[in-house]
C-alpha cells in the first residue's frame, strides 16, 4: 500500500480485528466475527502450537482450529471495488485469493512421495510442504487426504533404513497437518516404535534446531492424543532425554514442548516417578530461576505440581536450594493459573512434608507472609480459602510472622 493510506479514510468494517490491515481474503468464523484468512488461521495454529485452547479473539468464544472459515465474498468484492476506485490514491487492488488445493493433486503427491524414482519423491515431498505452509484451507485438505499417516510412514522408514534425507520436511508437513482426532489416536497406536523413531531425530547429529524442534511439537501432539497404553510405556531413557533438552536450554519453543511432553505423561504414577527420577524437579526449578516468559512459568508450575503430588518429588524440591523460594516469590506476580499451581505446590509440602525445618523454612523465605497477602489480593475465592487452609496447618510455629494479625482477622470468612 502506499503511504497515502495514512490520509484514507478506509470503511472500518474493512479491517480486520487482528492485524489491523485491509482485509484481503475475509472470513467468518462460526462466532460471526469476520477475519482476514491468514491472521485468523495464524490466531489458531500459535493457540494449538503453545498447547491452549483457541478462542475467538473479539468474542472470546471457543473457536476450534479445524473450525470452518467461510469466505466472506461479498464483503471481498467490496474491498476490492473499493481499492479500485481509490486506485489513483496510490490503493493497490485486493488480488482474488487462489482456490483450495484439490484432494486429487494431494492423493498424487502422496502417490509419488510412496514411489521408488528418488525425483519424484523429493519434488512431491517439497510441493506437499509448499502447500502446508501457504495456508489453512491447504492443511485441512491434506490432513483429510491423509498427508500425517504418509508422512508417518516416510519417518519411520527413514528411521528403520538410518537416512535423515526428507525427515525434515516430512516433519515439518506432519506438523502443520497434524489435527488431534480419534483417527490421529489411532494411528500413533499402530505405529508404536514412532515416538523411538522421534528420539531418533532428536539424537540425530545431521537434525538441526529446527528439525528437532519440529520433532519436539510432534511428540507434544502424540502425547496429546495418546492413550494410556502407549504413554505406559515409555521407559526412564525417555525422561532422561527430554529433562536434558531442558538443562541444554535449546530453545524456547523446545523447552515449552518438552514441558508440555512431561505435563501430559505424569498423571500415571509410574510416569510421575520415572520424571522425578531423571532430574525434572531440579531442571525446572534452574528454568525458572532464569525468568522465563510467562507461559513457561506457568507449564513449569503446573508441572512441578504434578511432581510434587508425590513424596519423591517433594523431597526433591526441598533438596533445591531455591526451591520453595521460588514457589513464593511467583506466586501473585504471573498469572492466576502459576497462583493456583503455586498454591498445591506449598500445601503439598506444608500437609505431606512439614518437618520442622521446612515448616521454618517457608517463613523464612517469605512463603508465609505470601500465603497472608493471598487473603488480602484480588483473586479467585477458592484460592484465599486454600491459603487460610494452609496457614491454620502450622500457625503454632508461624505466629511470628508479621503478617498474623492478618491471618488472625481472616480466620472466619466475612
Amino acid at each position: 500500500m502506499s503511504t497515502t493510506m495514512d490520509e484514507i479514510e478506509i470503511p472500518q468494517y474493512f479491517i480486520c480485528p487482528i492485524s489491523l490491515q485491509i482485509m484481503k481474503d475475509p472470513v467468518t468464523t462460526v462466532t460471526g466475527i469476520t477475519y482476514d484468512r491468514e491472521s485468523i488461521e495464524q490466531w489458531l495454529l500459535t493457540a494449538t502450537a503453545e498447547g491452549g485452547h483457541s478462542v475467538c479473539p473479539f468474542t472470546k468464544q471457543p473457536l476450534p482450529r479445524d473450525s470452518d472459515l467461510t469466505p466472506n465474498h461479498i464483503l471481498r468484492r467490496l474491498i476490492q471495488a473499493w481499492c479500485i476506485a481509490n486506485a489513483k490514491n496510490g490503493i493497490d487492488r485486493i488480488p482474488t485469493p487462489k482456490s483450495q488445493v484439490h484432494k486429487s493433486v494431494v492423493f498424487k503427491l502422496i502417490r509419488e512421495v510412496r514411489s521408488g524414482d528418488r525425483l519424484l519423491h523429493v519434488n512431491a515431498l517439497r510441493k506437499l510442504d509448499e502447500l502446508a505452509a501457504e495456508d489453512e484451507k491447504n492443511r485441512k485438505c491434506m490432513a483429510e487426504a491423509g498427508v500425517p499417516n504418509a508422512m508417518i510412514s516416510l519417518i519411520l522408514k527413514r528411521f528403520r533404513e538410518g537416512k535423515f534425507s526428507g525427515v525434515e520436511e516430512a516433519l515439518r508437513i506432519l506438523q502443520l497437518t497434524w489435527i488431534p482426532t480419534d483417527e490421529n489416536q489411532k494411528i500413533v497406536e499402530d505405529n508404536m516404535d514412532l515416538i523411538e523413531s522421534i528420539l531418533w531425530v532428536l539424537d540425530n547429529e545431521l537434525g538441526n534446531e529446527t528439525s528437532k524442534n519440529h520433532a519436539l511439537t510432534l511428540l507434544k501432539n502424540i502425547t496429546e492424543v495418546a492413550s494410556s497404553s502407549v504413554v505406559e510405556r515409555l521407559d526412564l531413557d525417555f525422561f532422561e532425554q527430554m529433562v536434558n533438552i531442558l538443562r541444554k536450554r535449546t530453545s524456547p519453543q523446545a523447552m515449552k514442548s518438552v514441558l508440555h511432553v512431561l505435563i501430559q505423561t505424569s498423571p500415571l504414577g509410574r510416569n510421575r516417578m520415572k520424571i522425578v527420577e531423571a532430574g525434572a524437579v531440579f531442571e525446572t526449578i534452574e528454568l525458572q530461576l532464569s525468568s522465563p516468559d510467562k507461559k513457561t512459568t506457568e507449564l513449569i508450575f503446573s508441572l512441578l505440581a504434578n511432581l510434587c503430588s508425590c513424596a519423591d518429588g517433594r523431597q526433591k524440591l526441598l533438596e533445591h536450594a531455591g526451591g520453595i523460594a521460588v514457589v513464593a516469590k511467583r506466586l501473585l506476580r504471573v498469572s492466576p493459573a502459576t497462583d493456583d499451581r503455586a498454591l498445591c505446590i506449598i500445601e503439598s509440602l506444608a500437609r505431606f512434608s512439614a518437618t520442622r525445618e521446612v515448616v521454618v523454612e517457608m517463613l523464612r523465605v517469605s512463603a508465609v507472609s505470601k500465603l497472608c497477602m493471598v487473603l488480602q489480593a484480588d483473586c479467585a475465592g477458592y484460592l484465599k480459602t486454600k491459603a487460610r487452609e494452609i496457614l491454620r496447618l502450622h500457625s503454632n510455629v508461624w505466629n511470628n510472622s508479621p503478617c498474623i494479625q492478618v491471618y488472625l482477622l481472616t480466620m472466619h470468612p466475612r
